[in-house]
């Protein structure tokens, strides 16, 4: 265990760096870690300015050195590399595929420790933001939709700054689809609306949607402009449906000619399959969609309690 003696007024989280300077004091701090290596001079215990910024500076003012830059403005400085990545990935300036600065690099730029660095970029990685090359480098990473709330398809690309678009491969109401009756909490028989809708972005397919509605409920739905606008929109908008909630069924399968075909992936390709009953607010099982995803462009984030 290292530690500093350091005089504070309050104090919260730690954080301990190796800078050239001496820091006077007498509160004693055995609380657990993390260790930046900046140079071989005396060991510092520095506030996470996250935690309380008012005391990191108060702790920095009576050292009688200045903070150092990978604190100015309370931003951890792995936050700052990761700021810095983001803002050009979101001006356009960096592209999926193309190279990120070499954790080396970053810490030259930058003027941080290689730990450092590696944390910013390990981070954005958890994230999905980029991805990491064994051997070969560090990646801006294709964008991926993450299924964690119940949201349009048409949101959920806006929420990864992509610009959904629909293709409409089938739509017309049929009355032998007992499957998607039954989902739907209706007789064998009865008529009901299939959307067959091609999702994709930037000229990219991204996944193959069928959508099962009751035809009798909504009336005049084909005539909907159902390439261009989103069906949850249209639905709320035009049919004053609240939509609530959804019960899921998920697992992978392989490409079928026809969607390998239709989603520009090679056949048996690894897909996510979705199956998805979408409820009002009342409980109505208002529509059931069947979806096939790109596993390269999607993934299902889960959040478990005990």
């Amino acid at each position: 265990m290292f530690y500093k003696d350091i005089q504070a007024e309050d104090y919260s989280t730690f954080r301990i760096s190796l800078y050239n300077i001496a820091v006077p004091g007498r509160i004693r701090v055995p609380y657990f870690c993390d260790l930046e290596a900046k140079s071989d001079s005396n060991i510092v215990l520095v506030m996470d300015p996250a935690a309380n910024p008012a005391a990191t500076k108060r702790a920095w003012a009576h050292s009688g050195d200045s903070m150092p830059a990978k604190y100015h403005n309370g931003l951890p400085a792995y936050q700052r590399i990761q700021a810095v990545i983001r803002k050009r990935i979101d001006a356009g300036q960096l592209h999926p595929g193309d190279a990120v600065a070499s954790e080396r690099d970053l810490a030259k730029i930058h003027q941080v420790s290689l730990m450092t660095a590696r944390h910013a970029l390990a981070s954005l990685e958890q994230e999905g933001i980029v991805e990491r090359r064994r051997g070969i480098g560090t990646f801006v990473a294709a964008p991926k939709i993450h299924f964690n709330k119940l949201m349009s398809y048409t949101e959920q690309m806006s929420s990864r700054s992509l610009t959904a678009g629909a293709k409409v491969l089938f739509a017309k109401v049929l009355d032998n689809e007992s499957e998607a009756a039954a989902r739907l909490s209706l007789p064998p028989t009865s008529q009901v609306i299939k959307l067959e809708r091609l999702r994709h972005a930037a000229g990219e397919p991204f996944a193959l949607e069928t959508c099962y509605l009751n035809a009798a409920d909504f009336p005049g739905l084909l005539d909907a402009p159902l390439g261009r606008e989103s069906l949850f929109g249209i639905l709320e908008r035009d049919y004053k449906i609240d939509l609530g909630y959804a019960d899921e069924e998920v697992d992978a399968t392989a490409a079928d000619p026809r969607i390998a075909d239709i989603l520009s992936i090679p056949r048996r390709d690894p897909l996510l399959r979705i199956r998805q009953v979408i409820y009002s607010t009342k409980g109505q099982a208002i529509m059931y969609v069947l979806g096939f995803y790109r596993s390269d462009r999607h993934n299902l984030v889960i959040r478990r309690f005990r």
